[in-house]
């Protein structure tokens, strides 16, 4: 910097602007930015369906460990009702400070806003992608007093019944709904969905209960069921089959390429959330995903921790299933009524 001259004319404002450049130039060393502070108290994850899904599962997996790395704790908040939507909506209402955490998932994200016109919330315009955290493969499963066995056998008695059986799915429009009613359609039968509120646990009940006969859910929400013969598994939505159930053929095995299915889970934040606090957030949760303890709970529900290496990359993915989603529900035609 150029000596200051005390007589010159302007030596007051070159004073005065020598201040202020080194005043700035202080605060640009010491003033530290707003991810490195946070989380300065607990943070609040809405999962929009009840306890006992899936969501539910590997939310409260991941975040248990959330205070291990940041010294706050992770509160779950499940919001249930209308297919995600009013957890989703409450999510997008928060405070863009990161202390709200939106745990979505495919059906909230990518297939709601083709089956809602009037949803107050588009989620690749109001959330910001934080990252992917697992994927869980879903499967049907029936009551044990069903008579089929395979899904030939079920596809034969729908076609003598027409009408007549019954299948449960996590709600009107969710994604185990338009996948099973992609299922009727190819098989060319007709079998009637009961939605339940509230995730992939309800629906589960009630084919325990024997309220329904057939139910679609992600193997973490009826592994246990299975083992104990209270359910039994007919076919997964899986390309191979799964080494815990060896005897549960998969839908490609019986000639439905396209039922299968991967039902991703991830943290989205508001938008207008800080790029620091966004990015601090992806690096402690996907540090959470990738940590041995998380791992194996997760496996032991069946679910593949899936994180994605930025949020740029997990938010080209939300885009990408976003588009194929819309497609899939036009093919077939679900509408809610």
């Amino acid at each position: 910097m150029p000596p200051i001259v005390r007589n010159h004319p302007f030596a007051s404002l070159q004073y005065l602007s020598a201040n202020i450049l080194a005043l700035a130039f202080a605060c640009s060393i010491s003033t530290p930015s707003q991810g490195q502070g946070y989380p300065a108290k607990p943070v609040r994850v809405v999962v929009p369906f009840a306890p006992g899904g899936a969501s539910d599962f590997v939310a409260r997996i991941a975040f248990a460990r959330f205070a291990d790395l940041t010294g706050q704790q992770a509160l779950i908040d499940n919001r249930a009702g209308a297919g995600g939507n009013i957890g989703m909506e409450a999510a997008a209402r928060a405070a863009a400070d990161g202390y709200t955490i939106f745990f979505g998932n495919v059906g909230t994200i990518a297939i709601n806003p083709f089956l809602f016109p009037t949803l107050a919330v588009k989620p690749t315009r109001d959330f910001i992608a934080v990252t992917r955290f697992a994927g869980t493969p879903g499967i049907m499963v029936a009551h044990p007093s069903f008579p089929a066995k395979t899904l030939k056998e079920l596809i034969a008695l729908a076609k003598k019944n027409p009408g007549a059986i019954s299948y449960g799915s996590p709600g009107q429009g969710s994604a185990y709904h338009i996948l099973a009613e992609s299922f009727g359609k190819q098989a060319a039968i007709n079998i009637v969905v009961v939605p339940y509120k509230g995730g992939a646990g309800p629906a589960v009940t009630g084919a325990v209960g024997g309220e329904i006969v057939l139910a679609f859910a992600t193997t973490s929400s009826v592994i246990q069921f299975i083992k104990a013969g209270r359910l039994r598994g007919i076919a997964t939505m899986t390309k191979q089959r799964l080494p815990a159930l060896p005897d549960v053929p998969t839908f490609p095995e019986a000639g439905f390429p396209g039922i299968v299915d991967d039902q991703w889970q991830g943290a989205f934040v508001p938008r207008g959330t800080p790029p620091e606090v966004v990015e601090r957030l992806n690096t402690v949760l996907t540090q959470l995903v990738r940590s041995e303890t998380v791992r194996e709970r997760l496996a032991l529900g069946f679910a593949d921790p899936l994180p994605t290496k930025s949020p740029q990359e997990f938010a080209e993915f939300v885009e990408a299933e976003t588009k194929r989603w819309g497609q899939v529900i036009r093919e077939v035609g679900v509408k809610l009524e």
